[in-house]
């Protein structure tokens, strides 16, 4: 059929040219040849970043104990990204993106609503990524006696941007090859950087951080839940498009969930003693996380930190900008992958000049920005998980690009569903970064008329909203399209 790439034109063209052709177009069984094992190199490289250890302020700055920081912080690190492997069974199920495979639950043209959704996340996470690795860049060089100016800046930022769009653009297969190597070298650092900061741990202050209430607990799950795994979940079957039909599902979750948590896991629980041991350390994250860590590091190693830092950093961002080029093409923008890339690489080098260079502050409005576009993406994870789950067979490839095939044009169940999701969930979510970022303040307006005490009550930094997206998508999805579903696969 047309939407199908044969072997000469996918791995092959990408050997000889060195750019992947592939977009999202359904892939064919014989170019299908990954192993559920190979799931675990991109996602431990693309977050095997130092940046995790910097977590561990964010967490502590909820008001709660070392030890609650520690159930918060493995169990939101292991079950966010055991979502995002339930997720990627439907790339092996149907060898497409994961915005395309979400056809199957909103429609061909229904999947456009969280497919704008998706889009933006990917772009608001890739900029990021890159705006951290600028700003570790000048930290650093400024240690070292370099010049941490405006220069250095532009030049970081420049090259930064240059090696994150040039490894999206290349694609699939070299991605892959790039971070296997980039594993074992910021793996290394990451030890490294470990062990020369295990004096700078007061376990006795660590030990006499007071516990915090239940919503504190609650609120702090939450904000790691979506800033490790749900603010991947979107892409979560792209990685896992290549591989065979007759994989193991339960595989494909163990590794992909193996990949993402264990690095993070060990970073933010040794980030916790490490900023619970030290106020200048807490509070100097929220600025600049990765220059702050690296003012406990001797000289000598300060330069193998940055290229580290800066590479894993570069890591997640590639695997950010190359699916957020799929989903762009995915909502019908008619350009070739490589393209698409390119043109999302342009967004993240003017989006990384204008925080470095303009900005007061980004870390507010950024976390901001995570929690209102968190909320239906997590009622989008609810409703995709649920499909997943309600199906039977392998995916109707054809009809995932036929808009009056078997999945129609819009699933108004889904929509709805969605829309209901988030209306809520926005609800029980108020903005916490409010004079950072005003054009925000407009949500929790649910806390007042749920007797949850208000915008200054208790449960306000809950980040409920969240959770109950999430579940309602997956509860409402199940239970309502069950026979859509059915009907579907007859």
């Amino acid at each position: 059929m047309s939407d199908t790439v044969t072997p000469s034109s996918g791995l092959e063209q990408t050997r000889r040219l060195g750019v992947e052709t592939t977009g999202i177009e359904i892939i064919e069984e014989s170019a299908r040849t990954a192993r559920p094992q190979d799931l675990f190199w991109p996602w431990f490289a693309a977050n095997v970043s130092v940046f995790g250890l910097s977590y561990a302020s964010f967490v502590l700055y909820f008001g709660i104990s070392f030890w609650q920081s520690v159930v918060v912080s493995v169990i939101g690190i292991v079950v966010s990204f055991l979502l995002c492997g339930i997720i990627a069974i439907a790339g092996k199920r149907g060898s497409a993106p994961t915005m395309v495979l979400s056809r199957a639950a909103f429609g061909v043209d229904g999947q456009k609503v969280p497919g704008v959704i998706s889009w933006l996340v990917s772009i608001g996470w890739e900029t990021f990524l890159a705006i951290l690795a600028v700003l570790a860049t000048s930290t650093i060089f400024t240690r070292l006696g370099w010049g941490g100016g405006t220069g250095t800046k532009v030049v970081a930022a420049v090259v930064v941007a240059a090696l994150i769009v040039s490894a999206s653009v290349a694609g699939y297969h070299i991605i892959m090859r790039m971070q296997s190597v980039l594993t074992w070298i910021t793996g290394i650092v990451t030890v490294l950087y470990m062990a020369l900061t295990l004096d700078d741990i007061d376990w006795g202050a660590v030990q006499d951080i007071p516990a915090g209430s239940l919503q504190s607990v609650i609120g702090a799950l939450v904000m790691v839940m979506t800033g490790f795994g749900l603010g991947w979940i979107n892409i979560a079957a792209d990685w896992s498009r290549y591989q065979k039909r007759t994989a193991s599902g339960p595989s494909i979750v163990a590794w992909n969930t193996a990949g993402g948590a264990l690095a993070p896991v060990v970073l933010v629980l040794f980030g916790l003693a490490l900023a619970g041991s030290s106020t200048d350390i807490l509070d100097g994250v929220a600025g600049d996380p990765i220059g702050t860590l690296a003012t406990l590091l001797p000289t000598w190693f300060l330069v193998p930190f940055l290229l580290a830092a800066i590479l894993s950093l570069v890591s997640g961002a590639v695997l950010g900008i190359y699916s957020s080029g799929l989903t762009l093409l995915s909502l019908g923008v008619r350009l070739k992958r490589p393209q698409a890339a390119a043109v999302d690489g342009v967004i993240l080098t003017l989006g990384t000049f204008y925080v470095v260079f303009v900005a007061q502050d980004f870390a507010g409005p950024f976390q901001s920005f995570l929690i209102t576009l968190g909320v239906p993406l997590a009622a989008w994870a609810g409703i995709m998980i649920s499909d997943i789950a309600l199906r039977k067979r392998d995916y109707d490839d054809e009809a995932l690009f036929d808009a009056s095939g078997r999945y129609g044009s819009f699933d108004w169940s889904s929509i709805g569903l969605m829309v209901a999701a988030s209306v809520v969930g926005w609800g029980l979510v108020i903005n916490t970064f409010s004079d950072d970022a005003s054009w925000n303040n407009w949500q929790g307006y649910l806390l007042g008329p749920l007797g949850l005490g208000g915008r200054d009550g208790a449960w306000a930094f809950a980040n409920l909203g969240v959770l109950f997206a999430l579940l309602i998508g997956l509860v409402g999805g199940y239970l309502l399209r069950r026979t859509t579903v059915a009907r579907q696969e007859a």
